[in-house]
């Protein structure tokens, strides 16, 4: 029966790794961080015992994960059951950034303006990557000046994205998959899954990854393309921009004072913005 990780019993020897691991039920929401976290153990013989004993160290040498990377597997263990303790989230740095960048239209690749769209609505309305999954076309409003984006919780006016929009938009009606999809961000192409298609729901991975691939495209763009008077100040950006992840770019937008969309996230861009004030002065 697969079930909840419990402590074995004193003087009681542990099953196998392999047959350890298939005992328990990944959390819901978080099975593929959970598989991915099971493999990185069983690559070196670690069952869940042993990991609730040791953390993750051991996994975070072999791979080499980041600050972030581990936070968030030590959350998934402890969702799974398993007493790790509590790793926190690491504070984006810089505190302060130039995300503008990363809302400008370079060509007219489907991928590219599609992340861009995003990160245009995400300056104005810095939501967590699951709700921009479930954000639909209908909820948002193209005025002449302003995009409105409308949600169960209220509305936010989104000024400097009507180029990025327009551009996704027009891009999106030439691909009748992508032209009747409901979603704001929607598939471009199949994925793993058997209920995948195009035009339909992308998952909360393949966000994160296409934030990630966004943002290195744009640093090797800006390292390229910068006038040699602006070149210390481009490389520092793309330094930053060649690791950051959505989830910083959001805590980063809300310090820069956009308006918060749920409370996940406020409070450490709080200290963030309270970090580059002290700093500054």
């Amino acid at each position: 029966m697969r079930g909840r990780w419990q402590p074995p019993l004193p003087d009681m020897p542990a099953p196998p790794p392999a047959r350890a691991w298939r005992r328990l039920r990944p959390p819901e929401g978080y099975e593929a961080q959970w598989r991915r976290l099971m493999d990185a153990a069983l690559e070196l013989g670690i069952g869940p015992d042993e990991l609730a004993g040791t953390g993750l160290d051991p996994l975070t040498a072999a791979r080499g994960w980041k600050p972030a990377t581990v936070a968030l597997y030590s959350k998934v263990a402890r969702y799974g059951g398993l007493a790790l303790p509590r790793v926190p989230t690491p504070e984006p740095d810089p505190p302060e950034l130039d995300l503008r960048p990363l809302t400008q239209v370079r060509s007219d690749d489907p991928q590219h303006l599609r992340t861009v769209a995003w990160c245009a609505l995400a300056l104005a309305w810095p939501a967590p990557v699951a709700r921009f999954r479930t954000l639909r076309r209908d909820q948002v409003q193209v005025t002449a000046r302003r995009l409105l984006l409308m949600t169960e919780e209220g509305s936010w006016a989104a000024a400097g994205a009507l180029t990025a929009w327009h551009a996704w938009e027009d891009v999106r009606s030439r691909f009748p998959a992508l032209a009747d999809s409901p979603w704001v961000l929607p598939a471009l192409r199949r994925g793993p899954g058997l209920d995948s298609r195009v035009g339909g729901r992308l998952s909360h991975q393949a966000l994160q990854v296409t934030f990630l691939k966004h943002a290195r495209r744009t640093a090797q763009h800006l390292r390229a393309t910068a006038a040699p008077s602006q070149r210390e100040r481009v490389e520092e950006l793309a330094v930053a921009y060649r690791d950051l992840s959505y989830d910083s770019f959001r805590r980063l937008a809300l310090a820069a004072g956009a308006p918060p969309v749920s409370p996940r996230g406020v409070i450490r861009a709080a200290r963030a913005h309270a970090r580059s004030t002290r700093l500054a002065g």
